[in-house]
């Protein structure tokens, strides 16, 4: 604003000078007066401006009645700076964590409470929050003493980052910033199913390293198709050591296990001021306020739920919400988060083995206070509406869970049980696997095995994992149900090796509410949020697609069919649709097959190619159709087909993908690498594209 000053003093003599005809003293009389105008002027907007700027940093030093530091106070913790943070909170290590599901935030929870316990006070950042990537080349000389930064780093998706992860990734591809003196590591996350194992991870390692950065350990790379626990356990045995050798901390000096959390009890508190199952704003789920997100989900109407399959043992369901008047968007090929509730009998189980009031209300507040993660989860709330809504009872307890409350096992052999299958020993690790992994052991499993083991439920609580939202791929199109979203899931139930029985969390919490609504139950509302996702219809209708999805992974394809259906009532012309799909039996779980028949009767479908897999004595399977039909196929592709694929990542997408490529050599003239070519173009054109899960 200081060179517009200069401007306009310019102009302004210009104009004096150019409008009077006068003698060369008046004119220069006029000019300094002139001159003398204009620069009171600019002063007077300097005060405006410093006046405005101390007002903003008043209102930003303001804290709820009392005027605090600009320095030390909420400036630092409402800033997108994470070094005005360390500062704040006196922290040497900040560990960024990019997380879809969860797994790399708890994890990169774990490791800034081990820094800290080897001296180095540790706290963790969300990428997405972060508005000064500028500070990673500052880090180093802002921070007295020793100082790093660690990346729990996840993929997702086609090798792509977290979606909190993703500013950072762009800034890292800018190549811009120098960070020499920059001390890191990365664990990466992903998964060995899916093509691009733990892409997001291996190029933050690479990226950093290329600008500069000191890499102080390895990579660690953990498997989900695997075990990513042990995987991370076995990473973290020579991080520390080489972490301490490194800033030279002796590492025997370990300080023990610290309780991140105090516990507080409300007996008295207003029912109004206790969180319900609220993921954020207290009170959010009754008083509705758009936009909906993940913070802030849409209480959507649950207003069908009926059985697809038509016999067998297993079940799956068609559910329909009611998004009216949310001001949610959807496209064919998008997902539907869902946030659901842990099992009523779990919960209750919880709270009988350890003999505790599920009705106490509670809070767990944070004993740093100065750290932006107040509470583990919404608090006030009760330990019922805990274990219902904000943790994880599921899932395998981890490692660090039980190694910490191993003390709480009155049994010695219980306890000393728990301190092996939790170290880094190759014993301790194969008995976790073992009797923790393979045997799909839950917490309230590990509990009623281990009688003595009776862990305060606060502590509990504190460490395990948050429940995530869950992911559907919606199976509509909003050009036929604008105000609705469908989903089609299958309901996941499984014996152990124990003898018990485990079922899905949410597609059980689905099952429990149709079970409801055919008793009569009042109207059902479930959390959601829509997020778009890369699987989307050629954009010209004329463009032809091949689809290929067994079982549920029909979903999306059920959207882009009546996408097309609502297109071609309007006159539009549109391109073939060729669908594969594939189930066990045709008379038990063909799934929508009403729908499928009537669009292959209008033409809108022009192939309808079904694999009934159990059906006959030798197994078959969609690869096998897309083989047998390989030059059909191949003439969708040689005009400029879209493919796609949905649904299991472990077996069917690779199977897929290897069956494309002999069709491509046996009808389409190409060897080997010329076959591989040609799907990886297509890959990076957008026109082979996947939707799949493990």
């Amino acid at each position: 604003w200081v060179d517009t000053c200069n401007m306009e003093e310019e102009s302004a003599a210009e104009e004096v000078g150019s409008s009077l005809a006068v003698g060369p003293l008046d004119a220069l009389v006029f000019v300094l007066i002139a001159a003398v105008v204009i620069i009171v002027v600019c002063k007077i907007r300097r005060r405006r401006m410093r006046e405005k700027d101390e007002m903003r940093s008043l209102q930003l030093g303001v804290s709820i009645g009392k005027s605090v530091s600009l320095v030390q106070g909420n400036d630092a913790m409402d800033s997108g700076s994470f070094i005005a943070k360390m500062k704040s909170r006196n922290k040497k290590v900040v560990v960024f964590y990019g997380s879809q599901t969860g797994t790399a935030e708890e994890f990169a929870a774990r490791l800034a409470k081990e820094a800290t316990r080897h001296g180095l006070p540790a706290m963790t950042f969300d990428p997405e929050e972060c508005s000064e990537w500028d500070d990673l080349t500052k880090l180093s000389s802002e921070i007295e003493g020793p100082s790093m930064a660690i990346f729990c780093m996840a993929t997702y998706g086609e090798g792509d980052p977290t979606d909190n992860a993703q500013e950072f990734e762009e800034w890292l591809r800018s190549g811009e910033p120098d960070l020499s003196g920059l001390k890191y590591t990365v664990f990466a996350l992903g998964n060995k199913t899916y093509e691009h194992y733990n892409a997001a991870g291996k190029y933050v390692d690479q990226q950093l390293a290329e600008l500069g950065a000191e890499r102080v350990y390895c990579r660690g790379e953990g498997d989900d198709d695997g075990s990513i626990e042990e995987d991370f356990v076995t990473w973290k045995e020579g991080l520390w050591p080489a972490v301490c050798q490194h800033f030279g901390i002796d590492s025997s000096l370990v300080l023990g296990n610290v309780r991140e959390y105090r516990l507080t009890l409300h007996p008295d508190l207003p029912g109004e001021k206790v969180f319900v199952g609220e993921p954020h704003r207290l009170g959010s789920l009754l008083t509705q306020k758009p936009p909906f997100n993940s913070k802030n989900p849409f209480m959507a109407s649950l207003l069908v739920s009926r059985e697809l399959h038509q016999g067998g043992d297993r079940s799956c369901m068609h559910v329909e919400l009611d998004i009216a008047g949310s001001g949610l968007r959807y496209v064919a090929g998008d997902h539907v988060a869902l946030f659901p509730e842990n099992d009523p009998a779990l919960v209750a189980r919880v709270g009988e083995l350890l003999g505790v009031d599920l009705d106490t209300v509670f809070s767990l507040t944070n004993v740093d206070e100065q750290a932006s993660k107040k509470h583990p989860f919404p608090c006030p709330t009760s330990y019922r509406t805990a274990l219902t809504h904000y943790v994880d009872l599921a899932s395998c307890p981890r490692t660090n869970v039980l190694r910490e409350l191993a003390d709480c096992a009155s049994d010695p052999k219980e306890k000393q049980f728990l301190l092996h299958i939790t170290s880094a020993s190759e014993d301790g690790k194969h008995q976790y696997s073992e009797w923790i992994v393979r045997d799909k052991r839950s917490l309230v499993a590990v509990l009623e095995d281990l009688p003595s083991f009776k862990p305060p439920l606060d502590h509990l609580l504190e460490l395990l994992p948050r429940l995530q939202a869950r992911y559907y791929s919606i199976s509509s199109s909003p050009k036929l149900y604008p105000s609705s979203i469908h989903i089609t899931a299958v309901l996941v139930e499984y014996q152990t090796r124990t003898g018990r029985t485990n079922r899905g969390v949410t597609t059980s919490w689905l099952k429990r509410i149709q079970e409801h609504m055919q008793n009569g139950a009042p109207e059902v509302k479930v959390p959601v949020y829509v997020r778009h996702s890369s699987l989307r219809l050629p954009y010209r209708p004329i463009i032809p697609v091949v689809m290929v999805g067994p079982g549920t992974g029909l979903a999306p394809f059920r959207g882009f069919i009546q996408d097309r259906s609502a297109l071609k009532k309007d006159g539009k012309e549109v391109g073939d649709m060729v669908l594969f799909f594939g189930c066990r039996r045709e008379s038990e779980d063909f799934i929508y097959r009403e729908e499928l028949e009537a669009h292959v009767g209008s033409g809108l479908l022009t192939s309808l190619h079904t694999a009934f897999s159990r059906d006959q004595p030798h197994k078959v399977y969609v690869q096998h159709l897309m083989q047998q039909r390989g030059a059909e196929l191949w003439g969708l592709l040689d005009r400029q087909s879209y493919f796609y694929v949905c649904g299991d990542a472990r077996n069917m997408a690779r199977d897929v993908h290897s069956t494309l490529l002999q069709v491509l050599q046996e009808h389409g003239g190409m060897d080997t690498k010329a076959a591989s070519d040609y799907i990886l173009k297509m890959q990076k054109r957008g026109r082979y594209l996947q939707d799949v899960w493990s």
